[in-house]
């Protein structure tokens, strides 16, 4: 591939015990097999009758990564990124934002497979895409959701400076559930001092493409 014609390709992140870097075709396989059966799909998206609930699972996740490369634009954006320990595939860190130049404020979400939690690899990657949306595309804000019984993911966003934003009920395939919304600033991310630790390269020839301002 080109790098002019698609330089989101070569950008990689760097932090603590992984190494992060948008998901290329040749992931998806392997990360479909990978899916832990505890991630939950959008509950409004249809089901394919012929296939079961793990067949729907992997292919929302495959129809994701294409969804978001069809669709990407300066102005909205989603970046799905393979997260890597030791050179092994081992989950997915997604950025996303609407309306970037305007509002400058990114979302997160994740999944990892069962033998990596409770290790610091849930903090390393989310602090890896809050080190690129806050010290190097000029955000001010990120903000992240999550079922109030998920107590990992509330954990590694509190963990990692979030702080508590509201809650809100959601529609789900086994009746309500209430999100718990966090919240953080640049002015917190600084604070926190992790975006020392975060490296980034391959980002100067992505700029435009994510709305970010050029050096």
């Amino acid at each position: 591939m080109d790098p002019d014609d698609w330089p989101l390709a070569h950008l990689r992140l760097r932090y603590d015990v992984v190494e992060l870097r948008p998901v290329a075709d040749d992931d998806l396989g392997e990360l479909a097999r990978l899916l832990p059966d505890d991630f939950e799909h959008d509950p409004r998206a249809a089901l394919l009758p012929w296939l079961d609930l793990a067949g729907n699972r992997r292919r929302l996740l495959l129809q994701n990564v294409w969804r978001a490369r069809g669709t990407w634009s300066s102005d909205s954006w989603v970046l799905h990124l393979v997260v890597l320990r030791d050179g092994r595939r081992v989950g997915v860190q997604t950025l996303e934002a609407d309306d970037f130049p305007g509002v400058a404020t990114v979302d997160t979400a994740s999944w990892l497979v069962r033998e990596v939690r409770g290790r610091g690899v849930g903090v390393a990657m989310r602090s890896a895409v809050l080190g690129l949306a806050f010290d190097h595309l000029g955000a001010v804000a990120a903000v992240t959701s999550a079922r109030e019984d998920n107590h990992a993911s509330l954990g590694v966003s509190r963990r990692v400076g979030y702080t508590d934003n509201g809650v809100s009920l959601n529609a789900s395939g086994s009746g309500r559930a209430v999100l718990q919304h966090l919240r953080m600033t640049a002015e917190q991310w600084r604070a926190s001092g992790r975006g020392t630790g975060v490296e980034v390269s391959g980002l100067e020839p992505c700029r435009r493409w994510f709305g970010a301002a050029t050096r």
